[in-house]
This record gives C-alpha cells, sequence and structure tokens, in this order.
C-alpha cells in the first residue's frame, strides 16, 4: 500500500467531511481523492513519471502541491517542493541536481520562471492555475486545469510502496550548499504516528497550516498526520498575522504550528492584548531557539507551546514534549518520540552521563533514507547501525528530559572550558531592548577563542557595551560573558528565518578587522 491510500480510505469511510479548508472553500475528502486520482493519471499519461522518477514543485502552498505528493506516492515517484523564498539561479541548481520530470509552478513564479526557462532543463512545464491557451499552450505551458479534466475519472494502478522514495526536500543550506534529503513513504508514515501520540491527534482536530509545504515543518508536523487521520487541515497560502488571528480566534481550531519568528509577529500584533484563543489546545514550535520569554507570553494566554527537536533528516519528529509537559519542563525538547530512540556520545561515540553534554544521535523509521547522489556525506552522518549524527549538542536531565545545548560546530571552547551560545543567547533576547542577538566565537591569543555578541537594537532603544555586559552579572559563569559587544542592524538570514552563523562570524571578523585598521 502506498499513502495516497491513506485518502482513498477516508474518501470512502467519510466522503463528504473536510479535508482541506483553504481560501473559504471546503474541500471534501472524495473531491480531493479524486483529485489525487486524476493527478496520477495525468503524471503518468502525459508527463511520463514512473516509479522513482521526479517532479518539482515552485508554489505558495495549495491543496494542489499535498494532492501532487499523493499522486507521487501512488506513482512510487518523489515530489521535490522548492523553497519559493530562493532566487532562480538557486532553484536552477537544485532542478539540475533532481533533474524531475515535470516542473509544476504556482501562478506567483510562472513569470520568473519563463524568463529563466532556457537554463531549466525540464521536460515538462506545468501552470498550475492554468496557461493561457489551453492544454498544449504554444507558449510551452502544459495547463493543469485542462490535464486535470482530460484524464478525469481515468486511474492508474499503484505501483508506490512504503519503501520507495517519496519526498526529496532540500536542506536551506545554513552551513553550504543545500543537500537534497530522502525520505521514504515508511519514515512519513512513522513520522504521522509520532505527531498523532506528541500532538494526541484525532480525526475530530482541525489544524492551521501557516508555514510553507516546502519545508518538514509545514508538511510534515501536522498537515499530513492531520490527513492521515481523516481530520481537517487549514491551509493559509502564506503566513498573515491578521489572517492567523481569525482562524486561531474562530473557535474551529484546535491545533497549530508556529516558529518562534512567527509567535514573534503575533506577540507584537495590535491584536494580541484582546485576543482569546479557545479551542485551540496547543502551538508547536522548534525549528530553532525558542526563547522562553516568548513561550511564557503565549503560557499567559492559557496556549501550552509544546516543542519538537528534529531536522529535515528526521521527517521532522524525533523528540517532543506532549501537552501535559508544556509547563513541567520549559526550555526542554521533550523525550524521544514513540518511534524514535535517542543516545548521546562524547568526541569519541562514547555515551556519557546524565546531565553531561554530548553529540545528539537519533534512529528509527523517520530517519531519512540518504542526501540524494551524495554518498559520501550521507555515510559522514549514518553509521552502519542506523545513528543519525544530528551535529547538535544536547544534555538529558534527571529525568531524561533532553535540553538541546548548541550546534557542535558553533560551540566555543575558551580556555579548555565549553561555552553554548544559545544560552548566552537566551540572556540577551529576554532584554527589551534587543531585537535580536547571536553569539559567536573569535580567535583569541590567551584563550583559544571567546564569545562576541551581536545585537540589534529595538526601534528608539538604546543600550551600550556595558549595559549589554551588565545583563551577564550573576546569571551566567563569568568565562562564559562575552569578550565583545558588536552592534548591528540586522543579522542574517536564510530562506527559512534562521541566523546563518557562518556569515556572523564573517561580519564579526570584517567588523573587527576594520577597527583594526582604523
Amino acid at each position: 500500500m502506498d499513502l495516497s491510500c491513506w485518502i482513498t480510505r477516508h474518501a470512502d469511510f467519510t466522503p463528504d467531511k473536510t479535508a482541506l479548508r483553504f481560501e473559504g472553500e471546503n474541500i471534501s475528502y472524495a473531491d480531493f481523492s479524486s483529485t489525487i486520482e486524476s493527478l496520477a493519471a495525468a503524471m503518468s499519461g502525459r508527463l511520463d513519471v514512473r516509479k522513482g522518477d521526479r517532479i518539482a514543485v515552485l508554489s505558495l502552498n495549495s491543496p494542489l502541491t499535498l494532492a501532487l505528493l499523493f499522486a507521487c506516492a501512488r506513482l512510487g515517484a518523489m515530489i521535490s517542493p522548492l523553497n519559493w523564498r530562493l532566487a532562480g539561479p538557486e532553484h536552477n541548481r537544485m532542478i539540475a541536481d533532481a533533474r524531475p520530470k515535470a516542473l509544476f509552478v504556482g501562478a506567483e513564479f510562472v513569470d520568473d520562471v519563463d524568463a529563466d526557462r532556457d537554463e531549466i532543463d525540464v521536460p515538462h512545464f506545468v501552470a498550475m492555475a492554468g496557461a493561457t491557451n489551453g492544454e498544449d499552450a504554444q507558449d510551452g505551458w502544459l495547463d493543469l486545469p485542462a490535464l486535470l479534466d482530460q484524464f478525469s475519472g481515468k486511474t492508474v494502478p499503484s505501483t508506490g510502496s512504503p519503501d520507495a522514495a517519496l519526498l526529496l526536500c532540500y536542506t536551506s543550506g545554513s552551513t553550504g550548499v543545500p543537500k537534497g534529503v530522502v525520505l521514504t513513504q515508511n519514515a512519513m508514515q512513522f513520522n504521522a504516528i509520532n505527531s498523532i501520540h506528541m500532538h494526541d491527534l484525532t480525526s475530530n482536530d482541525t489544524v492551521l497550516t501557516t508555514l510553507p509545504l516546502f519545508h518538514v515543518g509545514g508538511l510534515n508536523i501536522q498537515t499530513l498526520p492531520a490527513l492521515h487521520l481523516g481530520a481537517t487541515a487549514i491551509l493559509q497560502k502564506q503566513f498573515d498575522p491578521g489572517e492567523t488571528f481569525d482562524d486561531l480566534e474562530s473557535g474551529n481550531v484546535t491545533l497549530t504550528v508556529l516558529v518562534p519568528a512567527q509567535m514573534q509577529a503575533m506577540v507584537s500584533h495590535p491584536r494580541w492584548a484582546a485576543a482569546s484563543f479557545d479551542g485551540v489546545r496547543s502551538v508547536t514550535t522548534g525549528s530553532t531557539f525558542v526563547p522562553h520569554s516568548l513561550v511564557e507570553q503565549f503560557h499567559a494566554k492559557s496556549l501550552p507551546v509544546q516543542q519538537i527537536y528534529g531536522s529535515t533528516e528526521t521527517a521532522p519528529i524525533a523528540v517532543y514534549t506532549t501537552i501535559s509537559e508544556a509547563h513541567k519542563k520549559p526550555g526542554s525538547t521533550g523525550k524521544a518520540a514513540v518511534h524514535c530512540e535517542i543516545k548521546l556520545v562524547d568526541d569519541h561515540g562514547v555515551g556519557v552521563a546524565q546531565g553531561v553534554s554530548g553529540e545528539i544521535l537519533l534512529r528509527g523509521a523517520n530517519i531519512m533514507r540518504e542526501y540524494w547522489q551524495q554518498p559520501e556525506i550521507t555515510q559522514d552522518v549514518l553509521d552502519e547501525d542506523g545513528w543519525f549524527k544530528t551535529g547538535d549538542i544536547g544534555h538529558f536531565d534527571e529525568e531524561g528530559y533532553l535540553y538541546v545545548d548548541d550546534r557542535k560546530k558553533d560551540m566555543i571552547i575558551s580556555g579548555g572550558e565549553n561555552i553554548y551560545p544559545a544560552e548566552l543567547e537566551n540572556v540577551l533576547v529576554s532584554c527589551d531592548a534587543l531585537v535580536e542577538a547571536a553569539v559567536v566565537g573569535k580567535p583569541d591569543p590567551k584563550w583559544g577563542e571567546v564569545a562576541v555578541a551581536v545585537c540589534v537594537l529595538s526601534d528608539g532603544l538604546k543600550m551600550n557595551e556595558r549595559d549589554v555586559l551588565a545583563l551577564f552579572e550573576g546569571t551566567l559563569a563569568r568565562y562564559k560573558h562575552p569578550k565583545d559587544i558588536v552592534f548591528v542592524d540586522q543579522l542574517p538570514r536564510n530562506a527559512m528565518g534562521k541566523i546563518v552563523k557562518d556569515d556572523v562570524r564573517q561580519m564579526v571578523g570584517d567588523l573587527i578587522s576594520n577597527l583594526e585598521a582604523i
């Protein structure tokens, strides 16, 4: 059986139930199943998509993106949703790497793709909202609505299977050139089961999806798990704070996922003070460092904040807190998922004691199969026993809850002592005068490395170096305190909104070099 059976079965049990709500339209499980059938037939009959082939999608959130994923599952093919925040040349490199049979493009991106089409080696370009001249448009675009009409009612036999690769998702590339993560249908299935346990998800739930579907956060934390159970998912085309308030205050939404940047946008919105979120059981967050002060503002609204730890390579649900643990363990990312194992090891691969920091290793059916066409890099992070080396550092408390200290590569070793930048950043972002901050290491002749805090001030507020250093007095051991404070207008971020530490280090190096030259 392939994952499209999820929808087929629910269309049989509850045909009229709403599977997806998008821009005011309700799409029933029966209609969603029919769209998937027609898509699979069109992809096979017109685009020559076979088992193991790839398609790429460049679109804002749309029910069609989800239908394409399930159609790929039916055919045993792979879907590669492209990050629409990236530039054309970045898309082109990913397309050249994936070599898809077709590129499906949303209306907002047709002109951009059209301008670069001679540089994109793809057999078929498909306009998801329709081309102007019919199914075989002379301008080279296939019309998806026309294809769906042409193949309406037609079916193709399933050639998908649990071990077939389904999702080819390119990482954000914060540490270099993006890598294509390959997730099988089985990984997606077990990820969904992990989510069901994490959220106590049932078919009666309605989840709100504001994150982009080009990322496993938007696709796999709640959206696909909800469809696995026969629940309802509300899709926003892209995140809009006002629309999110409307949805969360409607009384219809029970669960949602918001990354910290979205949470900050919510609490900074004029509607936050008077907002009431009756019926919303919890908000799930993760992806990057989560300030305690931000979590506390949601808790003050009686909105429990669940934390998740994982990555594209883990589908992503690997470690999490349940709703009942949201208040119990602030700052912890929880315990291993029901279908995932975790262990912490030192630099020699030996397990560390409780309370001691070590690299986080994960194993389970939700882990990626490989990096696409990069066997050497795959071998570097996946050992022969199936353990995935995350490159993150964490520790367990006395009850076995995981706390993520930092990225292994970001750890600062000063005078033989380990300094985890996230610990310092937590102190910095608790200050109202700072919008955001990042801590990196710089070489030091005496200590080997010292910490440098790079800060962005809030509009109209002032702080000097002495004020920033005072935040650490009596809070952290003195050897952890930053030795330099740098103020900048903004921090460099990648397309997913994560701060790019390599660029921050370069920024610090350039600023210090300029000061030394004066």
